[in-house]
Formats: structure tokens, sequence, C-alpha cells
């Protein structure tokens, strides 16, 4: 696919969501694939949830929020779709699959290019009439969450970050070492491919991308979340340490007692939490 505008729709198919009666306009949920500014296709659902649409089919009041998974997730996973429903009940929700996941087209990049994932989401979402967005990031889309904030500091109105590592490369704990074997090896991406359904490059950075913890550094004044549970098995509670530090009076630190890792970690109440917090600062 030649390359275009982020979140130009390469194919899309809208259903009724439902009608609001007295002749005003119909709801409609849709899935699309967008094209990023690198030329790749990304499968994207939008439900409307609890927006509120005037006479001329626009969102009126609530925002939208753009959920980045982490790895090997994927829009169609039974966790990604639990997290939409409970967004829904804020605003509109935007879902997506990251390059190499899912039926999103090229390969896995652990993070670096997934920023032109996320930036072809928020474009879309806000297609839909939305005037403030909620980026929410889970593990790797975390970190994602906080680059794009960092590098597109207009396109996004709050931003909530939930299980990011806040540095590069890190192995001190037995899953990530189990992780960096997946994405560095060649039988490794073999495993990725075939038993986790998630297409991994085979080229390492370069350059290096922006760390998580220097992204924070240059978000402000864009209000950040940070979310991170004290029995987080891939990353201990000093990476949302030194996000919180890096993020000072613009940051808020939720650190979760018993919680594990991302999203299969983040129950009903948390995501309701997470929820009014988005609804909340995104103005």
């Amino acid at each position: 696919m030649s390359s275009g505008r982020a979140g130009d729709v390469a194919r899309s198919t809208d259903r009724p969501h439902s009608e609001t009666g007295g002749g005003k306009p119909v709801r409609m949920s849709s899935r699309a694939f967008l094209r990023t500014s690198d030329g790749v296709a990304i499968d994207a659902v939008y439900e409307p949830g609890a927006a509120v649409y005037d006479t001329s089919g626009t969102p009126s009041a609530h925002p939208v929020f753009v959920v980045a998974h982490g790895f090997t997730g994927a829009v169609d996973r039974p966790h990604v779709r639990r997290i939409a429903a409970a967004f829904a009940r804020y605003g509109g929700v935007v879902t997506f699959s990251f390059r190499g996941h899912g039926r999103s087209a090229g390969h896995s990049t652990v993070g670096d290019r997934e920023v032109l994932d996320l930036t072809a989401a928020v474009a879309w979402a806000r297609s839909h009439g939305h005037a403030r967005v909620v980026t929410v990031g889970f593990s790797m889309g975390g970190s994602v969450v906080l680059r794009h904030a960092a590098l597109h500091p207009r396109q996004t109105d709050a931003v909530v970050s939930v299980s990011s590592p806040a540095r590069w490369y890190y192995r001190g704990t037995a899953p990530m070492r189990r992780l960096h074997w997946l994405v560095t090896r060649p039988e490794g991406r073999v495993v990725g491919r075939y038993g986790f359904r998630t297409r991994i490059h085979h080229r390492d950075w370069n350059p290096v991308p922006l760390s998580p913890v220097e992204a924070v550094r240059r978000m402000a004044p864009t209000p950040l979340l940070i979310v991170h549970g004290d029995a987080d098995g891939y990353f201990p509670v000093d990476h949302p340490r030194m996000l919180a530090a890096a993020a000072g009076d613009q940051g808020e630190l939720w650190l979760e007692p018993g919680m594990g890792h991302a999203e299969h970690a983040a129950g009903d109440a948390l995501l309701a939490r997470i929820g009014e917090w988005g609804a909340g600062r995104a103005g």
C-alpha cells in the first residue's frame, strides 16, 4: 500500500448502533483499515458508546477513548473488547490492532513505529466528530501513548499509561527475558508468529526511539495518569515511580495493590476509575 496522510481509510464498513428517534441521526459503529503515514494498513473499530450526538450527527459532549493494546494483543481479543466496553460508558471508543498484530498489515517493531499506528487511530477518532481525545495504552501500548503525546502534543487531550516500562532493554524479570528471546531470536519470532499470531520485525531499532521517561518530560501540559500494579511481574514499581518523577505536577500515579500486568490485570472497577479520570481531565 502506498503512503499517504495518517488516518486515511483504506476500506470501511458501517453498521447501525442505535436510533435516537424524532428524526435525529442514527449512531453508527464502524470498522476500517486505516493507512498510516508509512503506508501500513491498520485494522480499527469505532463505537459511539456514550457519545451524545447533536442534530447534525456530531458528538456534542463526550470524549473518545483511543485504546492502545499490549504486545501480542489485537482488536478482536476478548480482553481488548472488555476494555472497550468499559470505556464506552464514558464516551466513544476506538480500538485497533498495532502493525503485525491481528488483521493489521506489516510487522511489529515492539513500540517504535507503532506511534504512527496510534497517530492514524487518533486522526480517525477525531473524524467522527469528537473534539476531545483520551489515549489509553497498556504495556507496550502504554509506552506508545507516552511517545505519541511527546511527539504530537496537540493530538491528544489526556493520556493514561498502564503497566508501561520507563526505560528500554529491561531484562530484570523472567517474563521480560522471555520476551527479549521472542523478539530478538529467529526461533522466537517463529513462536511469535504461530503461537501468538504476532509478526515481529527482524531488524533492531535504528535509531533507538525516545524512551518513555524522556517522553514524559516532553509531554507538558498534557494531563497524564500512570497506572501500575505493585504485583506486576514484568516491570517492578521503580518503573512507574521513574515516570511519575519525570511527570512532576502534570502527572498522577496510581499504584494499585495486588494488581499484575496490563489488560488482563485491570479489573472493572479500575477501568471505571480510568474512564472517569479521562472524561474529567480531557477538558
